[in-house]
């Protein structure tokens, strides 16, 4: 069905028609067409071309926050990871809310490695040594750490990555850590939770594990814009089913973000652990990754069991960050029509989101902050902000 609607999509529009049917869609689905970047709809050749159309430049400031809207859409949810000791100390499973009183492991939506796996795929860049100057200046100004073994373990001759250990009780220790031996792009069946990917993360001190769901509709803008200054390391593909990921769906079935095709990408930021994952939703099986273009989605084929997955990773991105950096805002990629971003990232415990459940957003929009720049944002409003009671709350 996804992949006939996507044949539907691609087909070539008469001129003629384009204005009229762009119009009537516009109309359908709330679409702003006095944002998009050609007012003239005659230049959007098919509908899967106006889905992904562009944005005037302007329309959508970029906020001045540690965490911004990765798109337009509305907030399913948000809110602290849970994570629950088995009673002897260790951590139990990690499970995130997809609604309120729905839940669904962690560590099959990001996915867990299994050791003596083959290779990952290894995305190749264009002279990425000729960026060397300006990834030190990005890892300087946003807090990342770029040379330390410790954090980036060390690199072998074919490609594989060392894990490394680190102290959790001390909060100066606060390294992203590795996410284990790289695994091959072929289907690898994960066979240990992700407790021990995120053990770390979840004990450092002063430190927590958060997560958001934005929904993004129809009618909304469909690229998506990186949410911080962070560094991907490396992306997981799972391919899946292709359910409508509408509020609706997403409050009765359970499991919804695991049984869906969708690309997690992972990596680190100033504070930790950063991940985001696009999922894919009915007719919005493709997923754009603009720095990954070997990347293919919603291809016929017969379906893999749960919870595998096919990887690769951008260490060759920057031989200083061993990743892809992202700025802010930065445009990264999107989807063929409405879908879901699920966030999930360490952060300090007393991390405040600034929206409520329901509430739209738009590219840029402040999701969240550290106190420290909320009592920046209060003094510019004089004024103080209730983020016990989020919409009251000015967002920029």
């Amino acid at each position: 069905m996804s992949r006939l609607w996507g044949y539907v999509n691609s087909l070539e529009l008469p001129i003629w028609f384009r204005p009229y049917g762009l119009k009537i869609y516009a109309y359908a689905f709330g679409c702003n067409l006095d944002e998009i970047e050609h007012s003239d709809l005659t230049t959007y050749v098919s509908l899967g071309d106006f889905f992904y159309r562009r944005l005037k430049e302007g329309v959508r400031p970029v906020a001045d926050a540690t965490l911004v809207s990765p798109a337009d859409g509305r907030i399913l949810h948000f809110g602290r990871v849970d994570v629950h000791s088995d009673g002897s100390g260790e951590l139990g499973p990690v499970r995130v809310e997809q609604v309120k009183g729905i839940t669904y492991s962690l560590d099959a939506l990001l996915g867990v490695e299994r050791p003596g796996s083959p290779q990952s795929i290894l995305v190749q860049f264009r002279n990425p040594d000729s960026e060397t100057v300006n990834h030190r200046e990005f890892a300087n100004v946003n807090g990342i750490e770029y040379s330390l073994d410790q954090l980036l373990g060390s690199t072998s001759a074919s490609g594989t990555s060392t894990p490394t250990n680190t102290d959790s009780s001390n909060p100066s220790s606060s390294r992203p850590q590795k996410f284990g031996d790289q695994t091959d792009a072929s289907v690898v069946e994960p066979n240990r939770d992700m407790t021990e990917t995120l053990k770390h993360d979840a004990n450092v001190a002063r430190h927590s594990l958060f997560f958001s769901v934005i929904y993004l509709a129809p009618g909304d803008y469909h690229r998506f814009h990186s949410p911080a200054a962070w560094v991907v390391e490396k992306r997981r593909h799972f391919v899946g089913e292709l359910f409508s990921v509408s509020p609706y769906v997403a409050k009765r079935l359970e499991n919804l973000f695991i049984l869906n095709e969708r690309v997690a990408l992972l990596g680190r930021w100033k504070y930790g652990f950063f991940s985001m994952v696009p999922v894919g939703a009915t007719n919005v099986g493709s997923i754009k990754i603009n720095f990954d273009k070997d990347l293919r989605t919603n291809e016929r084929g017969r379906l893999p069991p749960v919870g595998t997955y096919s990887e690769a990773v951008y260490s060759m991105a920057s031989p200083v960050l061993r990743g892809q950096p992202l700025e802010r805002a930065q445009e990264m990629g999107g989807f063929c029509l409405g879908s879901t971003i699920v966030l999930v990232f360490e952060a300090p415990s007393d991390f405040q989101f600034v929206v409520g459940t329901g509430d739209k957003v738009k590219v840029g929009q402040r999701l969240g902050d550290v106190p420290e720049k909320l009592e920046e944002l209060e003094d510019k409003q004089l004024g103080p902000l209730n983020t016990s009671d989020p919409k009251k709350v000015k967002r920029e």
